[in-house]
C-alpha cells in the first residue's frame, strides 16, 4: 500500500483563520435569491418570505460572511431600487443575467436574513454604471444612525437601528469584457481610489476590498494587481481573487490536482501585493478576500445554461448538478484557504443557494445538500483555529489542467501533484487539532501516517469520510443523502502520532482532542 508522512509541530502555524475565510455569496442571479432562500407563499416561509428550511440548511452549512447583492448584477444594480415600500419598486431589465429583475428583496431584507441566519453581511457598490457618490450615499443609508436624508430615509422604512456593515466591496470583476462598463487598470484604479475616500470619510470603520482580477488567466493578470494596489494601497484593506475549477477536458487526476493552482494564485497575488508595499517601504500588508470561489462549468458557457430568452425573472439558470467528483475538487480548495490562513482572510463559495451552490430547491417543493455542502460545512464548522505547517511527504503524479481563455486552449503542467492534500487546525479553545485530508488516487488505498509533534496525548473524537465508487453521482431531490460522510474506520491513535488508512479518491476528516 501507498504511504504519505506527514510532519505537523504545534509550535509552527501558517496562522489564525479569521472569521470570515468561512463566507459564501448570494447574488441576484437566476433562483439564488426567488425560489431560492426567499419564496413568500412557500409552505416553510415565513412571514418575511424566508424559506425555513432554506435557513435551517444554511445554518447547517454555517457560513459566517455573505456577499451581496453581486457579483455582475451589481455594476449594473441601483441601490435605491431594493428598498421602500415594496409596492413601489421599479421592475428593471437586469442585464448581467438578462433577466427582470421585480426588486422585492433588497438590501434591508438581506440584513434581516443575514440577522436571522447569524451571518456577517459583505455589500458590493456599484463601479460600473455607477460611481463614488451612489456608494457614499449606499453607506450612509446602511450604515449612518440618524439625523441625514438618507440615514432618516432607512427609518422611514422600518430600520431605526443601523445596519452597520463593515466589509464593503468596491465594484466587481471591473477586468471582464462582461462587466457592465468594464474599465482598464487605471480607470478602475482611480475610482476604487476616490470611492474609497469618500466612503471611509463617511464611515472610517468599514474596510474595503478592491477588485483583483476576475481570473488568473486573464491576459492582464498582474498587471491589473499591481496597478490597481499602487492607486489604492492606503485606503484599501483587501484585493479580491476569483476562481472557478473546471473538468472540460475530462480528466479526473487533473481536476483533482487542480486546487494546487489555487495555492500558487494565492502565493502569486500575496508577492504583488507586498511589491507594491515594498515600493513604498511600508509595513502595512493588503490581506486577501477570496470572494468567489467553487467548481463551475457545465453551465458556464453561452445559451440556455447561462440565460433564458424573453427576460424571465428568476429564471432556472446556472443550477450546475454536483457530483462526488466535483466536491474532491471543492475539498482541495478547502485546504488550499486553510493553508493560506495568514493571508487570505476572507473568503466567498459561490453561490448559496441553487445557481453553483451548495443548497439545491424545488421552487414550491424540499431543499436538499448538493455533494459539495459536506467538506464546506465541515471545514466552516471544524476549521476554526490555528493552521499548523505540514510537511507533507507523499507519493505524486504528473498532471496538465485545462483553463479556458477566451479561443485559446491553455493548459497548466503539473509535474509532481502529491497525491495526499492536508490541512491541520489547532483549536487551543476547545483543545482540537482537527485534519482535513484528501486522497487524490484514484484506485489505490493511501496509508497517511501523521507526527504531530507537541502533542503528546492526542485522542480519537470522530472520524469521516465522504467517497463514493461511483465518482460521477449527485445528491437529488428523492435521494439526497447519497453522498454523505460515513465513518471512517480504524484510525489509530498513539500519543502524538496518527495512522489511518485513506480510501481511494476520498475527503477525509479527522477529529482529534488534546489534553492541554
Amino acid at each position: 500500500m501507498l504511504k504519505a508522512e506527514v510532519l505537523i509541530d504545534r509550535d509552527f502555524a501558517v496562522g489564525a483563520t479569521d472569521p470570515r475565510l468561512f463566507g459564501a455569496f448570494v447574488e441576484h442571479l437566476g433562483r439564488c435569491v426567488y425560489g431560492g432562500l426567499f419564496e413568500p407563499g412557500h409552505p416553510e416561509a415565513d412571514e418575511r418570505g424566508f424559506r425555513r428550511d432554506v435557513m435551517a440548511l444554511v445554518k447547517e452549512l454555517a457560513p459566517t460572511i455573505m456577499r451581496y447583492p453581486g457579483g455582475n448584477f451589481v455594476s449594473g444594480y441601483n441601490w435605491e431600487d431594493g428598498v421602500g415600500p415594496v409596492e413601489n419598486r421599479p421592475r428593471r431589465l437586469d442585464l448581467a443575467w438578462f433577466s427582470t429583475e421585480p426588486n422585492t428583496f433588497g438590501t434591508n431584507e438581506f440584513i434581516d436574513w443575514c440577522r436571522e441566519a447569524g451571518i456577517e453581511p459583505m455589500l458590493a457598490v456599484n463601479l460600473g454604471t455607477r460611481g463614488a457618490d451612489a456608494a457614499r450615499h449606499y453607506l450612509e443609508y446602511c450604515n449612518h444612525p440618524s439625523g441625514t436624508a438618507l440615514s432618516d430615509l432607512r427609518r422611514s422604512h422600518g430600520w431605526e437601528q443601523p445596519h452597520d456593515v463593515k466589509f464593503w466591496c468596491l465594484g466587481n470583476e471591473m477586468d471582464g469584457p462582461w462587466q457592465m462598463e468594464r474599465k482598464t487598470a487605471t480607470e478602475y484604479a482611480r475610482i476604487a481610489t476616490e470611492t474609497a475616500k469618500m466612503m471611509k470619510w463617511t464611515d472610517k470603520t468599514v474596510e474595503l476590498a478592491v477588485c483583483g482580477s476576475s481570473a488568473r488567466n486573464m491576459p492582464t493578470f498582474g498587471e491589473w494587481e499591481y496597478t490597481v494596489l499602487d492607486h489604492t494601497f492606503d485606503h484599501v484593506e483587501f484585493i479580491s481573487l476569483h476562481t472557478y475549477f473546471n473538468n472540460y477536458a475530462h480528466d479526473t487526476a487533473a481536476f483533482l490536482a487542480s486546487p494546487d493552482l489555487m495555492d500558487s494564485f494565492i502565493d502569486e497575488v500575496v508577492a504583488i501585493a507586498d511589491a507594491v508595499a515594498a515600493k513604498r517601504r511600508s509595513s502595512k500588508r493588503i490581506m486577501l478576500s477570496f470572494d468567489e470561489w467553487n467548481v463551475w462549468y457545465r453551465t458556464r458557457g453561452k445559451g440556455e445554461g447561462r440565460a433564458k430568452p424573453g427576460w424571465p425573472e428568476a429564471p432556472q439558470i446556472l443550477e450546475e448538478i454536483y457530483t462526488m467528483e466535483d466536491a474532491l475538487t471543492f475539498g482541495g480548495a478547502c485546504i488550499s484557504l486553510l493553508n493560506h490562513a495568514d493571508r487570505v482572510k476572507s473568503a466567498c463559495l459561490a453561490q448559496l443557494v441553487n445557481a453553483i451552490a451548495p443548497i439545491m430547491t424545488e421552487t414550491g417543493g424540499p431543499a436538499w445538500r448538493q455533494t459539495i455542502f459536506h467538506p464546506f460545512a465541515q471545514m466552516s464548522n471544524l476549521g476554526r483555529g490555528n493552521v499548523l505547517r505540514s510537511k507533507v511527504n507523499s507519493p505524486t503524479y504528473s498532471a496538465r489542467y485545462y483553463d479556458p481563455r477566451g479561443a485559446e486552449e491553455l493548459y497548466y503542467p503539473m509535474p509532481e501533484v502529491p497525491y495526499v492534500k492536508v490541512a491541520s487546525v489547532h483549536n487551543e479553545d476547545d483543545k482540537t487539532l482537527t485534519l482535513f485530508v484528501l486522497n487524490r488516487h484514484l484506485d489505490e488505498s493511501i496509508t497517511l501516517d501523521l507526527d504531530a509533534r507537541g502533542f503528546n496525548d492526542l485522542t480519537l473524537d470522530h472520524a469521516l469520510e465522504l467517497r463514493h465508487d461511483d465518482l460521477q453521482i449527485t445528491n437529488t431531490k428523492d435521494a439526497p443523502d447519497t453522498v454523505s460522510p460515513v465513518a471512517l474506520d480504524g484510525v489509530q491513535v498513539q500519543g502524538g502520532r496518527v495512522q489511518a488508512t485513506l480510501a481511494p479518491a476520498s475527503w477525509n476528516v479527522i477529529r482529534l482532542k488534546t489534553q492541554n
